[in-house]
């Protein structure tokens, strides 16, 4: 038996305002118990925003700098 696959999923919530991307994030994670949700923003509110909603619905939260000057999130649970 091999390891159980975990649900793997893109957001590309650049060019988006507030809430758009946490709006995005609530629907993405909403019916997942567990998986890996990359998103993609490109402000500092939007940032900031999708990691509180996403540390307060119990997901672990990594931002990091993109080489053009986004930011990408990795949620985990």
């Amino acid at each position: 038996m091999g390891l159980p696959t975990m649900e793997h999923t893109t957001i590309d919530a650049r060019g988006l305002s507030c809430p758009q991307p946490v709006l995005l994030t609530r629907q993405t994670i909403g019916g997942l118990t567990a998986g890996i949700v990359e998103i993609l923003v490109d402000s500092v509110t939007s940032r900031e925003n999708v990691s509180r909603f996403a540390r307060t619905s119990g997901w672990t939260v990594t931002a990091e700098d993109t080489p053009d000057g986004d930011y990408r999130l990795v949620l985990k649970k």
